[in-house]
Order: C-alpha cells, then sequence, then structure tokens
C-alpha cells in the first residue's frame, strides 16, 4: 500500500508526464488531465483491484471507463506508470502511428484502454453495460467511470442515470469532475446546470462529495466511502471537485487551457513547479 507521500511524488511525476507529452506535439488538452491527477492516481496506485495483464473481457477485476477522453494525457502516463505499457511509449503521445491517440481508441489495442471515447457522452451507458455484465456474470467487483462536468450538457446521460437507477445498478461508481469549466468558458455561462448533487439525488442515485479533489487523501477517504455505498440498490455517484490546471500556476483558475499546449517557456515553468520524482521518459 503506497504512502500519502509516495501518491503525492506519483502524481507530481504524471503531471511532469502531461505538460510534456502536449508540448512536445503542440496539441492536447492539459487542463482537465492536471486537475485529475490526484484521481487517477488513487484510483490505479490504491482504489482498484485490475491486473496489468490486460484482456477485454476483465473478468474479477475492477474496471474504469473514461467518459471525457480528451483528458487521455493524464489516463496515459498513469496506465504506463502503473505497469501496462512502457513508459518510453508516452514520448508517442498523439503522432502518426502511435497507440497514444489524442482520444483513446480499442483498435490500437493499447493496454487498458477498454472503449473508444472521443465522443462526450458515452461513458455511462457503456459503463451501466458493464456493470450489468458484471451482475450477469456473479462477478461481484466493481465498475468505475469518470465524466466531465460539461458532459453532463449531454442529454444522453441523463438517459442512462435514470436507467441505472431504475435497474439498482449499484455495482456502478460514477465520478463526475467537477470543475466548473469548459472549453468556452465557466459550466454556468455555457449552460448552467444547478445542484448537480440534487439532480442525481431525485433520478435515484447515492451521492458522494469529494469537496477536496486535489488532495489524495480527501481523494481515498471518498472513494472508500462511495465503495461501501455499492451492494445497496443505488448507483453511486462521486462529486469531484477540481481545479482545471492544478499543480501549474499560470493554468489555474482558467478555462484557457482546457485545450492548449505550453510553449518552450512555459514548460519549462510547469515542470520546475513540478520536480522530478519517478523520471522522465
Amino acid at each position: 500500500m503506497p504512502t500519502t507521500q509516495q501518491l503525492q511524488e506519483f502524481t507530481q511525476q504524471v503531471r511532469r508526464d502531461i505538460v510534456r507529452m502536449v508540448h512536445a506535439v503542440n496539441s492536447g488538452h492539459p487542463g482537465g488531465s492536471l486537475g485529475c491527477a490526484e484521481f487517477f492516481t488513487c484510483l490505479y496506485q490504491e482504489i482498484m483491484d485490475y491486473s496489468t495483464d490486460f484482456s477485454m473481457d476483465g473478468k474479477n477485476e475492477d474496471l474504469f471507463f473514461l467518459s471525457n477522453g480528451h483528458i487521455s494525457p493524464v489516463y496515459y502516463s498513469v496506465l504506463a506508470r502503473s505497469g501496462f505499457f512502457p513508459v518510453a511509449e508516452l514520448a508517442t503521445f498523439r503522432k502518426l502511428d502511435s497507440r497514444l491517440q489524442g482520444h483513446p481508441t480499442t483498435h490500437e489495442h493499447l493496454p487498458g484502454i477498454r472503449i473508444a471515447s472521443g465522443s462526450l457522452g458515452q461513458g455511462m451507458s457503456v459503463a451501466i453495460g458493464a456493470a450489468q455484465a458484471k451482475k450477469l456474470d456473479g462477478d461481484n467487483k466493481t465498475i468505475y467511470s469518470l465524466h466531465g462536468d460539461g458532459e453532463l450538457q449531454e442529454g444522453q446521460i441523463w438517459e442512462a442515470v435514470m436507467y441505472a437507477a431504475a435497474k439498482k445498478v449499484d455495482n456502478l461508481i460514477s465520478t463526475v469532475d467537477v470543475n466548473e469549466k469548459q472549453i468556452d468558458g465557466s459550466t454556468d455561462e455555457v449552460l448552467a446546470m444547478g445542484s448537480l448533487k440534487a439532480k442525481f439525488e431525485a433520478f435515484g442515485w447515492d451521492v458522494v462529495e469529494i469537496t477536496e479533489g486535489n488532495n489524495v487523501e480527501a481523494v481515498l477517504a471518498g472513494m472508500a466511502e462511495a465503495k461501501s455505498r455499492t451492494g445497496n440498490g443505488k448507483p453511486v455517484c462521486v462529486l469531484l471537485r477540481t481545479e482545471m490546471g492544478n499543480g501549474v500556476d499560470f493554468m489555474m483558475h482558467t478555462h484557457a487551457w482546457h485545450g492548449k499546449a505550453p510553449n518552450d517557456e512555459q514548460l519549462e515553468v510547469a515542470l520546475a513547479q513540478n520536480p522530478e520524482t519517478l523520471g522522465d521518459y
């Protein structure tokens, strides 16, 4: 079991990976990736029960589905550093013939990737299907998914949310990254959604709130609470409050870095704020 310090050091290295990857090809989505670094670190280093001997059937292991696929840099970094594929392969991000496309794909057969998630709004439906398959197979493992708060503006999400509650899909923990920002501005400016907690509860879900989503101890505690609520007839939603661009001061408190790569000078500033801990690729 990793210590808090080890999880923080892992997260710090993941941040280095993210900014280096998007800088190298002047393309990608660093903002949401940086904001979710603690979540992915905790998920793959502590929370989930999985095998790096990857198979698509995923029997007898917890499964994760990334719905907001544009934050692929954080996903790839954590998968590589958790042993799914060589860390050196991060250097191929978004390049021709790379398995690490800008949005995750399955036809490249990259270990750890279970769905193509370039189109927003679809991951919830896939996660629910996987959760129901687990139940039919007598497999008591848990399905995890991650969604952006702006993604919840997609109508398919709410059809899926309604279905999961109606069918008592209670082996599902769906986390929403509530950073209150999307590509064109704040979520309130683009399309205000009101209280997400009230909405999910009204749809029949159990809701856990993690108010410090960029604190590894808070993430671990909140996700443990979410896990304790599974198996009780309701799907579980985790509202994870994060800061877009967290860990790189000039990327924080703005939506501007949703899909923008740092230049050479900005990269050096970002790396200086996140010293190397596990070795760069």
